[in-house]
């Protein structure tokens, strides 16, 4: 879940327009933002040039300058901070950099500007890198947190259910992605868990309901793609899954 959107960017006149040109040219968004910096600019240049190198698909980059944003942000004991560390974060997973985006959380959550919904979505940050990095008990707990601060969510219960999966508790992953499939019914990512959870446990039908629906779902998306090739791996009714 990358972080392109901007807040509102506390900007002189010059960078009011940062997130259209960022839209539109990317990289003239950046000489914008690189000039400014040169010249003093504050937290809104960094900001700017962090939006205009996600946008470029430079993450290690975009990542870099959402934590000097961020950093300057706190030192101006501004409340923008917390949202940045989250960007920052977002952009470290996009690049696969799982670590720092760990790091970058921790200090977004630690400084106290982010609260309900945001709070929220950060510890399901977490919860997504600390997957990455193979520590499934850390990402429970936070993804615990994030289903007591979103709990309309259905990606949090989702990825709650595909976690319990992974660590074998499949009565925790069934009730997740029951959850998960009210809040989205045409999913075709939760009907792909769902058949995935099936599987687990021991009930390839129930799992080959779930993977057709998925493709009927959303035909052509990643998840129907998926719940193809799941399929292709089962094989014809009746017939011994393939290896």
């Amino acid at each position: 879940m990358i972080l392109l959107v901007p807040l509102l960017l506390q900007a002189a006149a010059p960078l009011q327009n940062c997130a259209e040109l960022v839209k539109s040219d990317p990289a003239r968004a950046l000489e914008v933002a690189n000039g400014r910096i040169l010249q003093g600019g504050g937290v809104s240049a960094k900001h700017c040039a962090a939006m205009a190198f996600a946008a470029l698909d430079k993450w290690p980059a975009a990542a870099a300058a959402f934590e000097q944003a961020a950093q300057e942000a706190e030192r101006n004991k501004l409340g923008i901070a917390g949202s940045l560390w989250v960007q920052a974060a977002n952009a470290h997973l996009a690049a696969g950099d799982a670590a720092p985006a760990v790091s970058a959380l921790d200090a977004a959550l630690s400084g106290g500007s982010l609260t309900g919904l945001a709070r929220g979505e950060a510890y399901l940050d977490r919860a997504r890198a600390n997957v990455a990095l193979g520590k499934p008990e850390l990402a429970r707990t936070d993804m615990n947190e994030a289903l007591k601060l979103v709990p309309q969510d259905p990606l949090a219960w989702l990825l709650s259910a595909s976690l319990a999966r992974r660590m074998g508790q499949l009565d925790r992953a069934q009730t997740d992605i029951e959850q998960a499939a009210k809040l989205s019914p045409d999913d075709s990512s939760v009907a792909l868990e769902a058949g995935r959870i099936a599987l687990a446990s021991g009930a390839p039908g129930a799992a080959r309901i779930a993977f057709e629906g998925a493709i009927k779902n959303q035909p052509g998306s990643e998840g129907a793609k998926a719940a193809q090739a799941e399929l292709d791996r089962l094989g014809k009714p009746g017939a011994p899954p393939k290896p």
